[in-house]
């Protein structure tokens, strides 16, 4: 009897972690999507609580989502390669104006700053591309049109981001008419900056994936099949682009960068709703 029951336990045991780690993403990415639909509803302090809530849930959910798929050890260097490299592109960016341009973040409304960049920022970089890099490893095996997709995902993400940011005062350009029509307060070069600085994260992220293979306990063969390690990310990423056009064009009374960004994101978005099974048949999943 003995015998014949403790495989069973022991089974229930590995399971439970297991399950914990599917949920908590997923709880997180709730959370995160009831927090952005408050932002409207929201003013002057309460907005920058929200925020920073924000970035800190969007961030949270890509971590444990990575965690739970690939391990703590890649969670740490997804975490450390993209906040990082933001960081200092932004410490770098707010000094020299490069990569980006000249520009300035508002003084002691995001928390504590490092050589005048709110903390807070490399994290979203972290929170903000995370669901972008993930689809676009759905979408292709290789290398180079997957950084491709990053870097113009990226941009895509802050056709919405710095609009969005501007018109509430989170930071500033110095040369506020050399911008797209309708969002001239924002130069090109930003979005160029945005592109290379992509590129130079999805490169590096592409040698770390490399270094850090999936641990057995996390394959495939362990439960973790494609789905449940895409639907989290893919869900983000779709809110982020969807919910932000209608967010942009109906409630923050942006329609310039919800028609910008809804185009930019597109370039993902409607693959990525083909490879669902939107437009026809679905095709061979790429991971």
């Amino acid at each position: 009897m003995t015998n014949r029951t403790q495989p069973r336990a022991e089974a229930q045991v590995v399971r439970a972690p297991v399950t914990v780690r599917r949920l908590a993403p997923a709880v997180l990415a709730g959370v995160l999507i009831l927090v952005q639909i408050a932002y409207p509803l929201t003013s002057g302090d309460g907005r920058d609580r929200v925020t920073v809530m924000v970035v800190l849930l969007s961030a949270g959910t890509a971590l444990a989502h990575a965690t739970a798929t690939r391990g703590i050890r890649y969670a740490a260097g997804f975490l450390v390669i993209v906040s990082g490299v933001g960081l200092i592109a932004e410490i770098v960016g707010t000094a020299t104006g490069l990569p980006f341009g000249c520009y300035a973040y508002a003084v002691d409304r995001l928390g504590p700053a490092l050589s005048g960049v709110p903390l807070v920022v490399p994290l979203a970089w972290t929170g903000g591309l995370y669901p972008i890099w993930m689809v676009a490893k759905l979408l292709t095996r290789a290398v180079a049109p997957r950084i491709g997709l990053l870097a113009v995902g990226a941009v895509g993400w802050d056709l919405f981001l710095d609009p969005q940011m501007v018109t509430d005062g989170q930071w500033t350009w110095c040369n506020q008419g050399a911008g797209l029509p309708g969002l001239a307060e924002i130069p090109y070069t930003n979005y160029l900056g945005w592109f290379a600085v992509a590129v130079l994260m999805g490169a590096l992220l592409t040698g770390w994936e490399r270094a850090a293979p999936v641990p057995a306990a996390l394959n495939p063969s362990a439960g973790l099949d494609t789905a449940p390690r895409f639907a989290v990310p893919v869900a983000v990423f779709l809110w982020t682009w969807l919910g932000s056009v209608l967010a942009h064009a109906v409630f923050l009374g942006l329609p310039f960068s919800a028609g910008y960004g809804g185009l930019g994101l597109a370039v993902l978005g409607l693959p990525l709703l083909r490879h669902l099974g939107f437009f026809g048949p679905r095709p061979d999943t790429a991971d």
